[in-house]
């Protein structure tokens, strides 16, 4: 399973380090430590972890402007919903959830699971998923 640092979650969740820290150290997220003494948080922990933030909010204020450069979200993946020939992949990306129906072949090639890290890229009414 894929683990991330504070500061990829902090820019995955859209805010900045001081606050990960922050709900890191106030048990909001779980967190481990790798062997160079990191704190590290769960790739399945983060993806539940925005889901719950972007449902009820960060239960603080945030400055941070959320914004898309050139279209592209980058984010987490929360749900996969996988058919015999379809796919539907849920991303969360600070405070936007996006949905994209791609084939099963494109998660199983691009290795797509709840937790990992992706980039969702919106072109028109299409988005397309980049394994990040």
């Amino acid at each position: 399973m894929q683990s991330y640092t504070i500061g990829q979650a902090a820019r995955l969740l859209g805010v900045s380090p001081d606050t990960a820290r922050r709900w890191a150290d106030a048990g909001r997220v779980a967190t481990h430590r790798d062997e160079a003494g990191r704190r590290l948080i769960d790739g399945r922990d983060l993806a539940a972890f925005s889901v719950e933030l972007a449902k009820g909010g960060s239960g603080e204020e945030e400055t941070t402007s959320h914004t898309s450069v050139r279209n592209a979200f980058p984010g987490i993946v929360t749900a996969i919903k996988l058919g015999d020939v379809a796919a539907q992949v849920e991303i969360q990306a600070g405070p936007h959830r996006l949905v994209s129906l791609l084939t099963r072949e494109a998660v199983e090639e691009l290795g797509l699971e709840v937790g990992v890290e992706a980039t969702a890229r919106v072109k028109s009414t299409n988005v397309h998923i980049d394994r990040s």
